[in-house]
């Protein structure tokens, strides 16, 4: 998959997720829906640059790399108890598989964070949407409805 592709896939997601979150009743989901959505803001400013339909700025870069890091160090406790809403999109193979899931949120602050101090230019984008793209993937293909 190439990476426009993916940029084009996180900013879909992003205006998704919006969506999904209008009518969610319960506090904790509303929470993890709220700290997935932050990852998705700061992935969609890199898939933005990584698109050229913003200007590069490895700063900026750097800064939602580092946040996407911050957020996925908290995905573990958002997901920890078992709650339930209509609107959620949780699959219960989270809670079922709780171990790989937690590791799967560990990868993807890891990489983030190595990204948060190796985006340097505008060349560095396409592989860092490819790793942010595949973490994301291998988690939401088995953990997400």
């Amino acid at each position: 998959m190439n990476n426009r592709c993916i940029a084009a896939g996180v900013i879909l997601a992003t205006a998704t997720a919006a969506l999904a979150h209008q009518g969610v009743q319960n506090p904790a989901v509303k929470a993890r829906m709220d700290g997935m959505s932050a990852i998705a803001e700061n992935l969609k400013t890199l898939g933005m640059m990584a698109r050229g339909a913003t200007k590069f700025d490895a700063e900026a870069a750097k800064g939602a790399a580092a946040a996407i890091a911050t957020h996925a160090s908290t995905v573990p406790g958002l997901f920890e108890a078992n709650e339930t809403d209509p609107m959620s999109e949780a699959k219960p193979a989270i809670w079922t598989n709780f171990e790989d899931f937690s590791a799967k949120a560990s990868e993807l602050e890891s990489i983030a964070a190595g990204l948060s101090t190796s985006i340097m230019t505008p060349e560095d984008l396409g592989p860092a949407m490819g790793s942010l793209g595949a973490s994301c993937k291998s988690c939401h293909s088995i953990y997400r409805e």
